[in-house]
């Protein structure tokens, strides 16, 4: 026996580390199948390109313009691509004829060194007016730069735009621009409980993400919380109304191994942290928490979500455990001390109600009993009577009152003990009860889940009065007391109401209850619209900072852009179809479907003329945009990725795009002249784009920290001024670069707030504000922008060095990465 308990224990422990070799060995797999699709698309690609080139290579050379095609040491010649059309002899000779030309041109430009190892095919520069490169002017200088990255061991091209003349003299700085979180949207009312409150200043106290918001009912203004590093899942208000104390969940680093949740204890007037307990005791998160109030709040209790949910006690203020010791392995959903003997502490969950009492520093429960009385699946919630019974609130739809009888020696037998047991079963709502609250007076308020009813009780539980919670915002989740007669109810569907019996309940604070993905800001106005999975699409007012309408699609929403004339927005879906709002009539003024699979982006060009829809099918459908943005007539697609379509930008003259696709290719097309492919991506060097919100690209490749996967940036936004550039990135983080930043490592402000990763981001028309939407945290956080706008500063940096850049050689880590399919990125610097 003890043998097989030992194999068992060995091979439990051994289990997950086995399954996480497996998950690793698959996601290499997986990594190495995408490197090699992606590089079969190049390869195919570059031979189309070759195809076309070579009996014009030949035709030339034959003509004997050799002299005419290179006089210059700075054009390379492309090794891997004549030699498909002449033997390595004659590139020699051409090498040498070239190096003798460079010599006799007076020094116009310096030659280039030529490294030992052979240089990757590049695209050669198509021209109007003749071959593969067209003859240079006496004294004109014509430079093809480029950078390559690395990403899941695929090179990734960018050219140097021409007005670079030094890439290594660049210099990276931080913004000029700071944010500073100015408002919260939503509140995490759907799988949390007993996390409304408020405070004698007026503000209610509630958490979302990591964020604990602190609102003023009255004045409509927040305050903010800001000191936890994952998502907040419990709270609890001192007896002095005046500090708090949060617990968040554990989480984990960007390494995906586990960080330590602990407790926050604050002031609520000054925000300052007065305490931090817990950190290297509590496993997992922290599920409850409350202060004790016989003895004026002295000690805290906290139940973790290990699966022993271990319950402790703590001198919070001294940061001492008196105790700690193991609860059930069942779910814990409510605890709190005696409001008259800190010694002893109730809680409950599944199937069941603890009695804890505290004594010589351990602690020992009684299970409540439920005897004649059916248990329920889950105990939800409980509160004191000012007699001092306990009230439960159950799955039944039963409000129980607990008590303490006698022992019952003739079934038990001698030395039993006293026991608690029901003493009445009140009904008090259809489905359960999620909610209770105790009044000044003696009343008690009760909240439903399937009936959404909140219900006043007298103290001996005679019903009073009721009111019903409007269906579209859920279940009761949580009551507040205002004065007696107002009430602040939380929701299942992420609402704060505010109200009262006679007249019913307003929303005071909304939000998503779904993962969110669809982000996009109006072009003149304050206003942004928000979409995700729960099929809502919702308009906002920022300056407001409240919910102007909000829609319910048949489909889930992950994209969204406004026209340019602001009067009309499209929402893509996630089956291929896509529709068109009227912000003013709030109908849908158009609706059409591309393809089968979900949509990724929507964009506008900056004219209006054009919309462009990035779907998972690769394509881009282009259409032509008429009647204000409320008809639309297919113009053509655009067919050349080899992955899903992620991200695009329109060029300021509204002709070109570029974009960006699940397998990191960077492809550009000509819209005006048929939707084509730019087979040389050189030419798009130069060109100017009305937005950027493509994660891949030369102005934006310092944004990528070394050793990222190539999924860790979700999105970015430049501002409108064309000086800064914000990132949301897959680890709960907003970044705030200079724009542009195109070289590795550069420095940026980091912003924590979001509790999931962050979905997208976006600047408000006039740059005034950023906005950040998480994914399952279901939060929108609005960011203000601090700092005078520098102007062109950062283009000034680019744009300030006068010597011609140097070559170097490209990176030798470039096969290793590439054999390895290492997740890191590298950039190497060349000149051809």
């Amino acid at each position: 026996i003890d043998i097989f308990y030992d194999v068992s224990a060995e091979s439990s422990t051994e289990f997950p580390d086995r399954l996480s070799l497996m998950e690793v060995r698959l996601q290499a797999q997986e990594d190495e199948i995408t490197l090699l699709k992606s590089s079969l698309a190049d390869a195919l690609r570059k031979l189309r390109l070759h195809d076309q080139q070579i009996p014009l290579l030949k035709q030339q050379l034959i003509a004997g313009k050799r002299n005419s095609l290179f006089q210059c040491a700075n054009i390379k010649i492309f090794p891997g691509l004549l030699v498909y059309a002449i033997q390595p002899t004659t590139i020699r000779t051409l090498q040498k004829q070239l190096s003798k030309g460079s010599e006799d041109s007076q020094g116009s430009c310096p030659q280039t060194p030529t490294s030992s190892s052979p240089a990757p095919p590049k695209e050669p520069t198509s021209n109007p007016h003749g071959g593969l490169l067209s003859p240079i002017r006496e004294g004109e200088k014509m430079l093809c730069q480029s950078i390559k990255m690395f990403i899941r061991g695929r090179p990734i091209t960018m050219y140097i735009p021409s007005n670079i003349l030094n890439y290594e003299e660049l210099r990276m700085d931080l913004p000029s621009q700071k944010l500073d979180l100015d408002w919260v949207y939503g509140y995490r009312g759907r799988d949390c409980r007993a996390n409304l409150y408020l405070l004698p200043s007026g503000e209610a106290v509630y958490f979302i993400a990591c964020v604990v918001v602190l609102y003023h009912i009255r004045n409509q203004t927040q305050r903010h919380y800001q000191k936890h590093t994952d998502c907040v899942r419990c709270l609890a208000i001192h007896p002095d109304k005046v500090r708090v104390a949060s617990g968040q969940t554990a989480g984990v680093d960007k390494d995906g191994k586990p960080l330590q949740p602990f407790v926050h204890i604050w002031d609520s007037k000054t925000l300052v942290t007065l305490q931090q307990i817990g950190l290297g005791t509590f496993e997992r998160g922290v599920g409850a928490l409350t202060f004790s109030s016989s003895d004026a709040g002295t000690l805290l209790c906290v139940i973790d979500d290990s699966n022993e949910h271990m319950l402790s006690v703590w001198d919070w203020n001294k940061n001492i455990k008196h105790v700690e010791v193991k609860s059930t392995n069942e779910a814990i959903l409510a605890v709190d001390f005696s409001p008259t003997d800190t010694n002893n502490i109730i809680s409950c969950g599944k199937s069941h109600v603890y009695f804890w009492t505290m004594s010589a520093g351990t602690l020992t429960k009684k299970q409540g009993i439920f005897g004649k009385y059916k248990k329920p699946k889950f105990v939800l919630c409980f509160v004191f009577s000012l007699t001092g019974d306990v009230l439960t609130g159950d799955s039944e739809g039963n409000i129980l009152t607990w008590g303490k009888s006698a022992a019952d020696t003739k079934t038990l037998g001698k030395g039993a003990k006293e026991t608690f047991q029901i003493m009445k079963q009140t009904r008090a709502h259809e489905g359960s009860v999620f909610a209770m609250c105790v009044l000044q007076g003696g009343a008690i308020l009760s909240g439903g889940g399937k009936d959404r009813k909140v219900i006043r009780w007298s103290a001996d539980l005679a019903p009073e009065r009721e009111c019903e919670i409007p269906e579209k915002f859920g279940a009761v989740r949580t009551i507040a007391d205002v004065d007696g007669e107002e009430l602040l109810v939380g929701t299942t569907r992420n609402a704060i109401l505010r109200g009262t019996f006679s007249d019913g309940f307003v929303a005071i604070v909304q939000g998503h209850v779904d993962e969110m993905w669809g982000l996009a800001t109006h072009p003149t106005q304050n206003i942004f619209i928000s979409c995700g999975n729960d099929r809502q699409v919702c308009v906002w007012n920022a300056e407001d900072h409240k919910l102007d309408w909000c829609t319910t699609l048949e489909e889930s929403g992950l994209c969204a852009d406004f026209s340019p004339n602001g009067a009309v927005v499209s929402v893509g879906l996630s089956t291929g179809r896509w529709v068109v709002l009227d912000l003013q009539t709030k109908e849908v003024v158009s609706d059409l479907t591309d393809g089968n699979e979900q949509l990724s982006v929507m964009r506008y060009s900056p004219d209006g003329s054009f919309l462009a829809v990035g779907s998972h099918d690769n394509l881009i459908y282009i259409y032509n945009v008429t009647e204000g943005g409320r008809r639309y007539t297919r113009f053509g697609k655009c067919t050349g990725h080899s992955s899903f379509i992620t991200h695009l930008d329109w060029s300021k003259d509204g002709k070109y795009i570029m974009s960006n696709s699940g397998d990191y290719e960077i492809l550009y097309w000509d819209v005006a002249s048929g939707c084509k492919l730019l087979r040389n991506r050189f030419e798009s060097k130069d060109r100017e784009w009305a937005s950027y919100t493509c994660v891949l690209g030369f102005h934006v490749m310092g944004v990528w920290l070394e050793g990222s996967d190539g999924t860790d940036i979700n999105a970015l936004c430049r501002s409108h001024s064309e000086s800064m550039v914000a990132v949301a990135d897959d680890f709960c983080k907003v970044h705030l670069f200079q724009y542009p930043c195109p070289k590795p490592k550069a420095p940026s402000y980091k912003y924590e707030g979001h509790g999931s990763h962050v979905t997208n981001v976006r600047f408000t028309h006039n740059d005034s504000h950023l906005l950040s939407m998480g994914g399952k945290d279901t939060c929108i956080l609005q960011w203000r922008v601090k700092g005078a706008a520098p102007g062109d500063h950062s283009k000034e940096h680019l744009a300030s060095s006068s010597s011609v850049c140097s070559s170097s050689r490209i990176c030798p880590l470039f096969k290793n990465f590439q054999k390895s399919g290492l997740l890191s990125i590298k950039s190497a610097f060349t000149a051809c």
